[in-house]
C-alpha cells in the first residue's frame, strides 16, 4: 500500500492515479494521520452486488418502503412553497415517516 501526504498528492496526482489503476491503493495522510484511501473501482461486479456489499458494511440502508418511478417523479415535481422554512419542511418529512 502506497502512502501520500496531501501536498504530495496534489503535486503528483497523475502518478498516484497510475498506481491506483495498477491496483495499488494509496492512503492519504494529513499531518501523519491517515484520512483517506484511494482504491481502484472494480468494474467486474454488478451495481446490485456493490450495493449489497455496501449494505452489509452498514454504509447504505435499503428504502423503508418501495416507491414507483411515477411517485418519485411526482414528489420531485412538487417543490416547496417559497415561504416554507427548512425546519418546517424537515418536520413535515418526519411526520410523514420519511
Amino acid at each position: 500500500m502506497n502512502k501520500a501526504t496531501v501536498s504530495s498528492l496534489k503535486n503528483n496526482l497523475s502518478a498516484y492515479l497510475r498506481k491506483v489503476r495498477a491496483g495499488h491503493p494509496v492512503v492519504i495522510y494529513d499531518r501523519d494521520v491517515p484520512i483517506a484511501r484511494i482504491e481502484r473501482i472494480e468494474s467486474t461486479g454488478s451495481s446490485a452486488d456493490r450495493l449489497a456489499q455496501l449494505h452489509a458494511r452498514g454504509i447504505v440502508k435499503p428504502p423503508m418502503r418501495p416507491i414507483s418511478a411515477a411517485q418519485l417523479k411526482a414528489a420531485l415535481a412538487d417543490p416547496l412553497p417559497r415561504k416554507t422554512s427548512l425546519s418546517a419542511a424537515l418536520q413535515a418529512d418526519r411526520d410523514d415517516g420519511r
